[in-house]
């Protein structure tokens, strides 16, 4: 990641293949996503025009390649909940420890700030100090823990909750 500048943009149907082959061996082979089938490419471009219709979903790119993604999606369907949002983000695993995920999640804030956005949340399955140390860099801090939430790969997971204010009260 050093001899390329890496930007951020939002992402369009036809980032799907990439953003997919970022995101099936994280579902496939670990916890840190509990679905347990990966998406197609179909699904996923399905998913980024559903999202992009409410919220901003954006990839980082690296010399024309896709290197990692970020989004927000609805928090609760209540009413109220309107003004809170959920943020996830995945990077290449070729791409990781190169400061894209603190690209993405710094864009993704600023631009949920500047929508209105009151609050994020971050649920991250534990253990996943990376994850950890990525979000509390960003300005998330800890609320909280479900325990024992999750069942995947033959057993229960915990998943901790991160909260970062957009807008002050």
């Amino acid at each position: 990641m050093t001899a390329f500048t890496v930007t951020t943009r939002p992402a369009r149907r036809e980032d799907a293949a990439a953003l997919q082959a970022i995101y099936a061996p994280i579902v496939e082979a670990t916890a840190i996503s509990f679905e347990e089938v990966p998406p197609s490419v179909e699904e996923m471009a399905g998913r980024i025009a559903d999202t992009l219709e409410r919220y901003p979903y954006l990839v980082a790119v690296e010399a024309e390649r896709v290197v990692g993604f970020a989004y927000a999606s609805q928090h609760r369907s209540r009413a109220a909940y309107r003004w809170s949002v959920d943020v996830t983000g995945y990077v290449a695993e070729t791409a990781r420890r190169a400061g894209i995920g603190k690209l993405l999640y710094g864009e993704l804030l600023s631009e949920l700030a500047q929508g209105g956005f009151h609050a994020a949340f971050a649920g991250i399955a534990l253990p996943n100090p990376a994850s950890i140390a990525l979000h509390e860099s960003v300005g998330f801090e800890p609320v909280g823990v479900y325990r024992e939430v999750g069942f995947k790969l033959g057993r229960w997971h915990d998943v901790g909750w991160w909260q970062r204010m957009l807008q002050r009260a």
